[in-house]
């Protein structure tokens, strides 16, 4: 059975991302094709620049129905981009980065394609505001509802309940609707992507799971949704204090820690594996990973970044 194609969006056009692809691709032999949706003439700029020379054959798909993709090339659709403005241009990138996302929409779509990896994006400039994040702003494009970030490493993962909101904004969206929407969707998921049930782990929202307000969101709101979800068949305990649950004897009990808000269990997840760790967004029709770390400006043309997380990313996707 012919494996259908991965499409890769870069993002930033000044990212450390082809650095990082360029090394995945000395590292990895795939079993799928790859269809990247880039700008030509940037893609050959940093080929020259980081002095690749495995020599890659590119293919130009300027008729994407009917395709047969080349696993052993860069299946490349050219999105330009007039590098004289020197990305100083805010607005202009912004559309360049869409464009490449609504063809890889399209792609998906049409069922041309399943499997999606983008590069680092600057939310701020892209998003402009209008989501909290690329999980959202995806998921609005399919009309996913209920969808979730899991950072994935084999040995622990983590999906935070809350994403890229405001510490003071957290407490007010923790709900015993969201939390359940997100036990059973990480249930779904597993089952689906690793054919087993995770064990998942819930931290409690307040230092040790106390509070010395009255209303108490551990014991309101997290806890009788756990119980409930246990009595659904889930796997799940808690809710655990946070700052003991990433304990090493801790965590080997679970696959999967909830947390009630991003930097709660992102920071020590990348503090365990670093960039051994892929961000994928679950509830979607297809398949969306993205390695887990930003355009980190200040090491482009460096050539000293680290491509684990990509190369992960690439792994993941190739097998599933």
């Amino acid at each position: 059975m012919e494996n259908k194609p991965i499409i890769i969006v870069p993002g930033e056009p000044k990212s450390i991302f082809f650095e990082i692809f360029f090394k995945s691709l000395k590292k990895k032999i795939l079993k799928s094709p790859l269809i990247l949706i880039c700008s030509l003439s940037i893609l050959q700029r940093q080929m020259k620049l980081l002095n690749f020379k495995k020599k890659i054959k590119l293919i130009n798909i300027k008729e994407i129905h009917e395709v047969k993709f080349d696993i052993y090339a860069i299946n490349l659709i050219n999105v330009e981009l007039n590098q004289n403005r020197k990305f100083k241009n805010d607005m202009l990138i912004r559309k360049y980065i869409k464009k490449c996302f609504d063809i890889s929409f399209f792609l998906i779509k049409n069922k041309i394609a399943s499997k999606l990896i983008n590069g680092p994006i600057k939310k701020s400039s892209f998003l402009n505001r209008k989501y909290l994040g690329m999980t959202e702003y995806i998921s609005s494009n399919f009309n996913s509802n209920n969808t979730g970030m899991l950072i994935y490493n084999k040995s622990l993962s983590v999906c935070p309940l809350t994403t890229h909101l405001p510490l003071k904004l957290v407490s007010k969206k923790i709900t015993k609707k969201l939390i359940m929407d997100k036990l059973k969707l990480i249930n779904k998921f597993y089952k689906k992507i690793f054919k087993f049930y995770p064990n998942i782990g819930v931290t409690g929202l307040n230092p040790h799971c106390e509070s010395i307000l009255k209303h108490n969101e551990d014991l309101k709101i997290i806890n009788p949704t756990i119980q409930l979800a246990k009595k659904n068949g889930i796997f799940v305990s808690g809710p655990y204090a946070a700052d003991t649950i990433f304990l090493k004897q801790n965590r080997k009990k679970f696959d999967v820690i909830l947390g009630m808000y991003h930097d709660q269990v992102l920071t020590p997840l990348k503090t365990l594996y670093e960039y051994n760790a892929i961000n994928v967004t679950m509830g979607l029709p297809f398949l969306r990973v993205s390695p887990d770390h930003g355009p980190n400006e200040k090491m482009v043309n460096k050539n000293l970044s680290n491509p684990i997380s990509l190369y992960k990313a690439l792994e993941f996707l190739d097998k599933n």
